[in-house]
């Protein structure tokens, strides 16, 4: 299957303050986002296989696009997500198919591993919906410091017949962690959860 996106857009956010406090370094994520057309909008369709490469495609694309956003290397990425916000003609099982079969391989090879499962959320809504894309430390899900989340938007999708795909990426976790658990100095990298 051809991936058709219509727009990309690539966004990086940076904490300087927080609770009033300096975060020195600044906290930084970057998102990349494509919004592509969905081939199943408006009707059902029992093998949703063909979605599967055009995850693999995506998982090419925008990690590359928000690591380069973030300016450091693959390696350096913290914590990762991903997410889709599929318009309204299409199901949750689409967002599905581009997400979980093949996108997290590309992703994870760009960044030389990531042991912990990628944090993901679909949801259905309309143009310009506001959707959030779930982070967790790429080596250890039980990172309490890199749990935190990124809303992201299009300002023109997706349109009824797309869906918006999206990952995130960060450089730390989050500014001025302090509700305990392991740190990021403890990872022992075994299984992807310590």
């Amino acid at each position: 299957m051809t991936l058709r996106i219509r727009r990309l857009l690539t966004v990086v956010e940076e904490t300087l303050i927080e609770g009033g406090v300096p975060v020195d370094p600044p906290t930084r994520r970057a998102a990349a986002v494509a919004v592509i057309e969905n081939p199943y909008a408006g009707r059902f369709e029992a093998d949703l296989s063909p979605l599967y490469e055009v995850g693999r495609a995506l998982g090419e694309l925008l990690p590359a696009r928000a690591v380069a956003a973030l300016g450091i290397p693959g390696p350096a990425v913290e914590s990762f997500g991903k997410a889709a916000l599929v318009g309204e003609d299409g199901e949750l099982e689409h967002a599905a198919a581009l997400l979980h079969p093949e996108i997290g391989a590309p992703f994870r090879a760009l960044l030389g591993g990531g042991a912990a499962l990628i944090p993901s959320s679909k949801k259905r809504g309309g143009i310009g919906a506001p959707f959030d894309i779930p982070l967790g430390h790429k080596d250890a899900a039980r990172v309490r410091s890199h749990f935190d989340g990124m809303e992201v938007r299009v300002p023109d999708g997706p349109r009824p017949d797309e869906v918006a795909v999206a990952v995130a990426v960060t450089d730390s976790g989050r500014p001025h962690p302090r509700v305990g658990g392991l740190r990021k100095e403890e990872i022992e990298g075994r299984d992807g959860v310590v």
